[in-house]
């Protein structure tokens, strides 16, 4: 067991990274060792982010705080705390059923673990080499969070919360209305990680495309995004978790015009059935949909698009299903994610809809969608296959270099794999990549 050293574990989306990262910077400024998603964890303290987004990542995040709860009973840690989306939504039951955790926070409170914890005493006759890092850290105030990525790409939250209500979704309940983050401090955050050598970028929120709405009065994701291409070292732009409806049209112009902001947008779409797409209350239509898919086409050129689908939500027919896969074989998103509807307490579905589709057509009808959408991907991969392609990269494992394409989102999307026999490539760094073969979900090349 490490003396001042606190495990962070984060659950769940990369909104949740980030406040892990915040919550590390300001532990390692008063004197604490950080270390984030360690295999085996070893210090005296553990902090666990949870996830409380749909029920197989609530489990997760249970399943989690126990194995800490045995470490702490085994005596290899020392104290346990848990913040994040599960505790915010069920923090009295949690307190009730695992009284061996120190303290619950929630999604906004968390900051008060720094006052609990309190800074590490430095006392006199300490080890000069450890009071020296402590002092280096807590005059370490340029830096806003301790980067757990790479160092070459981080992720930029520019709002919490969510006013959309999808009738499926738990999120609003938890994380409250949509507030945003003033352009000037989003922009002066991007300048210091490009100082840290940042060169890449994911923007992400729950609905970027409201974003600026409550704070100008109309949204301001294109002016955004448009200023920050302008920020010198910034090489890569990407956006994620945009909504259909009052798509934003003027931000494909900022994509199409600005050549650091990826042809790539992330917009979730659920479903296409009317239907289905009124009992979601996604409060946009099937024939609007199409409209803004085919305005994107065209409007951006060679453009990457991702999306996230459902199945099994209440009420939906074999025929609402069908429709479906004759949508994704129509449009043939170059990235899509399926999973099947799970009930969420307090939720308009739960509380006025029957989860009336088993679970082993839900199963069937998600297995059935992945099949064809990795048809598609196989297909959309092989036609770079002789192309050359700029590619950034990540890391190397094993035998290869590991990269992504500006089409490529971290963790999420394919991968490039370059032999590392051929020469040394650096982390980070650009290089222009001659595709040399493909898989469903992968590229491999070769430098030129």
């Amino acid at each position: 067991m490490k003396k001042n050293q606190i495990d962070f574990i984060t659950m769940g989306c990369s909104k949740n990274l980030v406040d892990s990262e915040q919550l590390m910077r300001k532990f390692e400024n008063i004197g604490y060792h950080c270390v984030h998603d360690s295999k085996r964890p070893q210090g005296e303290i553990a902090v666990i982010n949870t996830c409380g987004f749909i029920e197989s990542a609530k489990e997760e995040s249970v399943n989690t705080i126990l194995e800490f709860v045995n470490a702490k009973n085994e005596g290899r840690l020392k104290r346990l705390y848990v913040m994040g989306c599960l505790s915010q939504r069920y923090q009295k039951e949690l307190e009730e059923s695992i009284p061996e955790v120190d303290k619950f926070y929630g999604k906004f409170n968390f900051r008060q673990l720094i006052e609990d914890i309190g800074p590490v005493q430095v006392m006199k006759g300490q080890n000069a080499k450890h009071a020296e890092a402590f002092t280096a850290r807590r005059t370490d105030v340029n830096s806003r969070r301790m980067l757990t990525t790479p160092s070459h790409y981080a992720y930029i939250k520019i709002a919490e919360g969510c006013d959309r209500h999808c009738a499926y979704c738990a999120i609003p309940l938890i994380t409250g209305k949509h507030v945003s983050r003033p352009i000037e401090d989003i922009l002066q955050e991007v300048r210091e990680l490009v100082a840290q050598g940042v060169k890449e970028f994911q923007i992400i929120e729950q609905e970027l495309t409201y974003y600026g709405v409550d704070l100008y009065g109309r949204t301001h994701i294109a002016e955004f995004i448009s200023r920050m291409a302008d920020i010198e070292g910034v090489k890569w732009i990407r956006l994620h978790y945009a909504y259909p409806n009052n798509f934003p049209l003027e931000l494909l112009d900022v994509m199409r015009e600005k050549p650091n902001v990826c042809k790539y947008l992330d917009i979730a779409l659920q479903h296409i059935s009317d239907h289905m797409l009124s009992q979601m209350h996604r409060h946009v239509t099937k024939a609007e949909t199409l409209s803004l898919i085919k305005t994107i086409r065209e409007r951006v050129p060679d453009i990457t698009i991702r999306t996230t689908l459902m199945v099994g939500f209440p009420g939906e027919t074999e025929e609402d299903f069908h429709e479906l896969i004759d949508f994704v074989r129509e449009v043939r998103f170059e990235r899509m994610g399926a999973f099947a509807y799970s009930e969420e307490e307090g939720t308009y579905s739960a509380l006025h809809y029957t989860d009336d589709v088993p679970a082993d057509v839900k199963q069937r009808r998600l297995d059935e969608l992945m099949a064809v959408q990795e048809e598609i991907s196989s297909a959309v991969e092989a036609a770079k296959v002789g192309r050359t392609l700029t590619v950034i990269i990540d890391r190397k494992e094993g035998d290869y270099y590991v990269g992504r394409t500006e089409a490529c989102s971290p963790e999420v999307d394919p991968e490039v794999l370059i032999p590392a026999s051929e020469r040394t490539l650096r982390a980070g760094t650009f290089y222009q990549v001659r595709i040399t073969n493909s898989n469903e979900y992968d590229l491999y090349g070769t430098v030129i």
